[in-house]
């Protein structure tokens, strides 16, 4: 067995699917089909839809052949993707080089507009359902599943087609010095597990040592500029590997909506999160303030974002769940808007928006199809109004049924990371 087998086998997704009763698997089911029903989530496609996209994806490598003098070949390019063991859907992939005056990040994204467009049955399902919902144990894709876990998913070993951005970073700060997006092809050399990303950043001799050590410590310095910054970071204990991902893709991220908004002059859907009024940061400085052992430091009172990054970094371990609580409690809900005016209020980025998971996320898809066009759908508004919602309704469908679960004793985590099998006769739920 090898590290990383051992190292993946020593965590909850190693233990095997939780198991459970056929009557417990009913129960389920029946509550899944009520909270669809609820937040009008659509669990089946329509058989229209479902041909189609076979259709659209009957010859992938001839189709790949045809096209790779049309696009960037990348195949050659050194590319990874590292995601959660139970990811179903590879949609980011990264690369990146030192040079002498600069570092090169690539980001490359699923392509997924190349088959999902305006005139296909998949857009309007995509835009009927507005993003990928996941429920412990259960995923209602936004795309049909030969687009979400085969053909857009950046497998290893298989050459796919990407929308990369690619962002040449200067030495000193990381800022841009250029930014170009491009349709392209790559080839995945390898598919990481966060843990397994982990094993690679702490043994020189294994294959990708060399480039997650750069890019953690790209992803590292970009993390402390944003703080510095200004930006608010609830989570202040992450570990490398989700550092390394959370950071490029928010370099990405924000380098196609400056690149649409600045250089091309081209609306996007962005992400607005509208800040708390002084009264609300207010009450939620004093909450934390009062917290047992807790103290907010006195030059930091002034600047509210500030104040929670430096408290949680000294805070008791015991005592986050409710320094986070008590911001999100007064946090106004982010949306998606055709006009970025107000900008991202806890990144404190001025600009901002979603480019980096087209699989999963209509406005990721929307955002492509802009790059793409270099124009906007004529129904932009009305579009960034279903993504809001219907990323609500999601968000809303999955803490309904994790309480579902925890009622019926099953651990939402554990179901999460270790699937379900349903067993015959009655099985225990220890978990």
């Amino acid at each position: 067995m090898s590290d990383e087998t051992q190292a993946d086998a020593g965590t909850a997704e190693g233990q095997g699917p939780v198991e459970i009763s056929e009557d417990l698997a009913r129960h389920l089911e029946n509550k899944r089909e009520e909270l669809f029903e609820k937040f009008e989530i659509r669990d089946e496609f329509p058989q229209a839809v479902l041909e189609e996209a076979e259709e659209l994806t009957r010859d992938v490598q001839g189709e790949i052949d045809e096209e790779i003098d049309a696009r960037q070949d990348l195949r050659d390019l050194t590319t990874w993707t590292t995601d959660p063991i139970d990811a179903q859907d590879f949609d980011d992939a990264i690369s990146v080089e030192e040079r002498e005056e600069e570092y090169v990040l690539w980001v490359h994204i699923a392509d997924v507009t190349h088959y999902v467009n305006p005139e296909t049955a998949m857009w309007d399902e995509a835009v009927e359902r507005g993003n990928t919902v996941y429920l412990p144990g259960y995923t209602i894709h936004m795309l049909p599943p030969v687009l979400a876990e085969s053909v857009c998913s950046l497998v290893p070993n298989e050459e796919r087609f990407a929308h990369t951005v690619e962002m040449h970073l200067d030495k000193e700060n990381l800022s841009y010095e250029t930014i170009d997006i491009y349709k392209s092809v790559i080839e995945s050399d390898e598919r990481l597990t966060y843990s397994q990303a982990e094993n690679r950043l702490e043994d020189p001799e294994a294959p990708l040592h060399e480039e997650n050590t750069l890019v953690h410590e790209l992803a590292d310095r970009m993390h402390e500029i944003r703080k510095e910054d200004g930006s608010l970071v609830l989570n202040p204990a992450r570990d490398r590997a989700h550092t390394i991902i959370e950071e490029c893709m928010l370099k990405a991220n924000k380098a196609v909506t400056h690149e649409l908004m600045w250089s091309r002059g081209v609306e996007a859907m962005y992400r607005v999160h509208p800040q708390p009024s002084p009264d609300e940061w207010s009450k939620a400085l004093q909450e934390i303030q009062d917290l047992d052992g807790v103290s907010i430091p006195g030059d930091k009172w002034d600047d509210p974002r500030m104040a929670v990054n430096a408290t949680l970094e000294d805070a008791p371990g015991r005592q986050l769940d409710k320094i986070q609580w008590a911001v999100m409690k007064v946090m106004p809900r982010a949306r998606y808007m055709n006009d970025p005016f107000g900008g991202h209020h806890a990144l404190n980025f001025e600009i901002y928006g979603h480019f980096t998971s087209p699989i999963r996320r209509l406005s990721d898809l929307i955002n492509h199809w802009i790059v793409y066009q270099n124009d906007v759908p004529e129904n932009l508004v009305a579009l960034c109004d279903r993504a809001s919602d219907k990323q609500k309704d999601a968000e809303q469908c999955e803490r309904e049924y994790k309480t579902f679960l925890q009622e019926v004793g099953l651990d939402p985590t554990a179901v999460n990371n270790r699937g379900i099998e349903v067993v015959d006769g009655d099985a225990e739920n220890t978990l």
